[in-house]
């Protein structure tokens, strides 16, 4: 039983989503069928679909930020059920025998994990689809439980988002104490101020422009330094053990780097590829800093975070959209015209597909 499936695709790397049908594969014993709810909108969608990475295979159905209802469980399933509400992020599959894979940090698969979309899968050479579409089959080794009571709209950008920013301040093992900074006020950033308040640091926001203080102090930010200001950067130098950077651009760290305390590490995780300003290592050494990177997380930790948000009632903020929106979402999104999250509600996919077969 190989299913046919509806979700919005991009033909081209300059061609507008629409409407799409694809199959999806016959579901094997380990497998689970979800049928999605909320799709989040993650700028690295864009940045697939326009081939800024260089390996997009149209045509292409984004997302990995996938929530949703379990329909079917396969008969070697048995960490979930019909009717579970759980979560799919930015892999599906990966090597499973590799270090890494041993040590429950798939992301870095020595082998090469399998995304969500945008990839083949090595079992069957079939494309895979992400989650602007309306149901998706996966290993369940793949999939995670979002905890009751969490919205689940809300808890949608967790898998990408959240998972990105929790796993940096599990490995720098922030809590009560830690001095952590958070670089940029993005989709990526509100989570991070969210979760690393909630861990019990002392949070601070560094922002190229005033007028963020209000929604920073919101989101847990205990101070807001403009980054621009030289007084203000000033005053913080040799202060943070942590600074995660999910700036998306090229941009220079060294002004960062300068305010880590001894032994302090800056984490990238916002952008990928060559920075054009040298960075300077005499911080570095004579202060046993470090710049680091890192990207998403494993599957354990994405439950654990799940988990941890569950707890402490902590969603990502979103804007709700209908798919037919999406495009215009996408133009808004490289504005930074989002607080911060778009989010799809994917019941109205299964209208335009109802009318379109009427």
């Amino acid at each position: 039983m190989v299913m046919n499936v509806r979700g919005y695709a991009a033909h081209s790397v300059d061609s507008p989503l629409g409407l799409f049908s694809f199959l999806r594969r016959d579901p094997r014993p380990t497998d689970v069928v979800i049928e999605i709810l909320y799709g989040g909108v993650c700028h690295s969608d864009i940045h697939n679909v326009r081939n800024d990475w260089g390996n997009a295979r149209h045509p292409m159905v984004p997302g990995h930020e996938i929530v949703g209802r379990v329909t079917h469980v396969g008969d070697a399933v048995g960490r979930f059920k019909v009717g579970d509400h759980v979560g799919v992020g930015c892999m599906v599959d990966s090597c499973q025998h590799c270090a890494p894979c041993g040590a429950g940090l798939e992301q870095y698969c020595e082998n090469g994990n399998t995304l969500t979309y945008n990839d083949v899968d090595p079992h069957d050479g079939m494309t895979t689809y992400g989650g602007y579409s309306e149901t998706i089959v996966v290993s369940e080794k793949f999939v995670v439980k979002v905890p009751d009571g969490l919205d689940l709209a809300g808890a949608a950008p967790l898998l990408c988002a959240g998972i990105t920013t929790w796993s940096p301040l599990r490995h720098w093992q922030v809590g009560p104490g830690s001095k952590v900074a958070v670089v940029g006020l993005g989709g990526l950033g509100h989570m991070a101020l969210k979760l690393a308040k909630a861990m019990g640091a002392e949070v601070t926001l560094f922002s190229r422009s005033p007028g963020k203080e209000d929604d920073a102090r919101r989101l847990g930010a205990d101070r807001v330094v403009i980054s621009t200001d030289k007084a203000q950067m000033k005053a913080v130098r040799n202060t943070f053990d942590l600074i995660v950077d999910t700036v998306p651009y090229v941009h220079d760290l060294n002004p960062y780097v300068a305010t880590l305390g001894l032994s302090g590490t800056l984490v990238t995780v916002g952008y990928l590829g060559g920075l054009e300003d040298q960075l300077n290592t005499a911080p570095l050494v004579l202060g046993r800093k470090a710049v680091a990177g890192s990207v998403i997380g494993g599957i354990a930790e994405a439950q654990e975070m799940l988990d941890f948000c569950g707890q402490h009632g902590i969603t990502a903020d979103i804007e709700k959209i209908d798919i037919q929106e999406i495009n215009d979402a996408w133009e808004r999104m490289l504005k930074s015209d989002v607080k911060y999250r778009f989010v799809i509600d994917l019941a109205s996919l299964k209208r335009e597909a109802e009318h379109a077969e009427g």
